[in-house]
């Protein structure tokens, strides 16, 4: 276990730091963007790429590891839609619940973070993983999200939010990173020198950076929050109408999630990997092991960016993140240690 703590440790602190920073304004919130813009754009596809490149083209097309996680992604997708929608939790906040509790930190957090733990091999699994939720876990909570409407009207904006979502793919780079390290490997091309040097220094500078910033967007988010809650509360004193949120979430609204994200997750994808294992499914082991640990990482960063741009309850998906988050710090370890036992 203390093996275990020594490198994972360094992980947390990062993103301890980023939160601090923000938190304290040494990082103007201003300046989040710009470091998520870095990640998303060109650290973290390079990082990608370089994986892919690297990877034989078999590896990278393993159906195995594609089948396992996406019955459990839409598994969980349902599930969490099923027992959180209520008076307070309508389709919007649903699927968007839904949405944290199925898509991990993969790509700022799980790509170092278990590439250090499991080594290189676990980079193709974890590729398979991203692949799944940005395609299809992220396009299917935004479409539920559009539900709440009535009827036809709500079907009409579902489909429309789908094709949002895919405009979103579209126009996502990791997605296209993947796609040119797996065209990469296929036609066994290297990059010329210059150019691949470049890649590697963007590559390496992936994870303090993309560890940071996760901190920083988490403690932007509290913040804002914070405020927004203090408005709505002075509208509320002032007898203001309208259709802004007056309350935090309760934790009832909170904790289940949370709980489903870093117990049942993991958990679900273990089951299911072990039974098709045992139906003669071609599933490695170590394959299984690190599918198993990118469900135990906590709730992706970006999904309150989503939720806030879609209208949903921003500060209950905020608080999901940061306690799983918080909680990994822990309960991640102990999951490491519990499948190399």
């Amino acid at each position: 276990m203390l093996a275990v703590f020594l490198v994972t440790f360094p992980f947390f602190a990062l993103i301890a730091a980023g939160y601090l920073a923000a938190r304290t304004r040494i990082l103007p919130l201003d300046a989040i963007p710009g470091l998520n813009t870095f990640v998303l754009y060109f650290a973290l596809p390079c990082m990608l790429l370089r994986f892919g490149a690297g990877t034989p083209i078999r590896q990278l097309l393993d159906g195995s590891v594609a089948l396992v996680w996406g019955i459990c992604a839409l598994a969980v997708v349902a599930g969490v839609v099923a027992f959180t929608r209520n008076a307070r939790v309508g389709w919007n906040d649903a699927a968007f619940g839904a949405l944290v509790a199925a898509f991990p930190n993969t790509g700022f957090m799980g790509v170092p973070l278990l590439v250090a733990i499991l080594g290189a091999q676990a980079a193709v699994p974890i590729i398979i993983t991203i692949a799944f939720d940005l395609v299809v876990t992220s396009s299917l909570c935004i479409a539920l999200s559009r539900l709440d409407g009535a009827g036809e009207a709500g079907r009409h904006g579902a489909v429309l939010a789908a094709r949002k979502a895919l405009r979103g793919i579209v126009v996502n780079p990791m997605p296209w990173s993947i796609l040119l390290g797996v065209l990469l490997s296929a036609a066994r091309w290297t990059l010329p020198g210059p150019v691949e040097r470049t890649v590697a220094m963007l590559a390496d500078a992936a994870s303090p950076v993309a560890l940071f910033t996760i901190g920083a967007v988490l403690a932007r988010s509290a913040l804002l929050a914070r405020e927004h809650d203090a408005s709505a509360a002075v509208a509320e004193a002032m007898g203001a109408t309208g259709r802004m949120r007056t309350a935090k979430a309760p934790w009832s609204d909170v904790l289940p999630v949370v709980a489903v994200k870093l117990v049942a997750h993991p958990l679900l994808v273990w089951g299911l990997g072990l039974g098709a294992i045992a139906l003669g499914l071609p599933l490695s082991h170590a394959a299984l092991v690190a599918i198993v640990l990118v469900a135990a990482l906590p709730s992706a960063s970006n999904v309150a960016m989503l939720a806030e741009r879609f209208g949903a309850d921003n500060g209950r998906i905020a608080r999901i993140i940061l306690w799983t988050t918080v909680i990994a710090f822990l309960s991640f370890p102990l999951a490491v240690s519990a499948l190399r036992a």
